[in-house]
């Protein structure tokens, strides 16, 4: 199942995904415990240390927030935005800054920064383009810009391994999933895209990789989480039906599929100085 975003997608009778839902703080973990390992080398590849000035850009939860606090130490400054800040409020020891901020709309923080990164937010916003270029202007000279999204497209099937009934199944619901995001203006094969939209706003050494985690508690958690927040929306649409996705869960419970993610594109470029 495509559930690998942290940020509300509108709708006319409400959120798909909503932070405030019973189940976000638990598609949260499993997002840091999936993505973090994969974001964190990248944030090495890049250079992060101490002194460096970094804006995390829809954070959604600490756990990047909190790795960079620790890497750029006291000489530096992490802000830490999103449009719902709930979740990195509760972070009681948090050594970075929070700011409740639409990157859509508002204006970005003072300063210019070494570093922006921001992962699976972009894919929500219909004016992509301009936002990377907002996100551009706030970096100092020779600061990196890293977008982390994910192309479901690219890989669309939450069981690679289609074999079985149950799969086919899991599959099904994902297809489900793929039709709720699109009608509320998620564009599925935005990831691809990156790179490029990095060369043509101006970034240099502009470069790119993919990934994707398949098998584990971590993602067992996520499809759990996500099918279970968007139950009546499948059922309303007349998607899936209320048998369906109790069996499906039950599968999920039970450690029978091998489920994966969408694969998630990393692009990186650095401002000309």
């Amino acid at each position: 199942m495509w559930e690998t975003y942290n940020h509300v997608v509108s709708e006319d009778a409400g959120y798909l995904l909503d932070n405030q839902h019973v189940e976000a703080g638990r598609r949260l973990d499993a997002l840091s415990a999936l993505f973090d390992p994969s974001t964190c080398r990248h944030f090495d590849r890049l250079g992060v240390a101490r002194g460096w000035r970094v804006w995390e850009v829809g954070a959604g939860g600490s756990s990047v927030a909190r790795w960079l606090a620790r890497r750029v130490g006291e000489e530096g400054r992490v802000v830490a935005s999103d449009i719902d800040t709930s979740w990195l409020e509760l972070d009681s020891s948090r050594s970075y800054e929070t700011l409740r901020h639409d990157v859509s709309s508002d204006p970005a923080p003072d300063g210019a920064f070494d570093l922006i990164h921001a992962r699976l937010v972009l894919v929500h916003l219909p004016e992509r383009d301009r936002v990377i270029a907002s996100l551009i202007e706030s970096l100092k000279p020779g600061g990196w810009l890293l977008l982390e999204e994910a192309d479901p497209e690219l890989q669309p099937l939450v069981c690679p391994d289609d074999w079985g009934n149950d799969q086919h199944l899991a599959n099904t619901l994902k297809m489900g999933f793929r039709s709720l995001l699109s009608e509320r203006g998620v564009d599925l094969s935005f990831g691809r895209r990156t790179p490029r939209m990095l060369r043509e706003a101006g970034l240099v050494d502009v470069e790119s990789d993919a990934y994707f985690p398949m098998g584990g508690p971590a993602c067992d958690e996520l499809e759990r989480a996500t099918v279970e927040q968007i139950r009546q929306p499948l059922i309303e649409r007349g998607l899936a039906s209320g048998e369906e996705i109790g069996r499906h869960l039950a599968n999920v419970n039970a450690h029978r599929l091998d489920l994966a993610t969408s694969p998630m594109i990393s692009a990186w470029g650095r401002k000309a100085r």
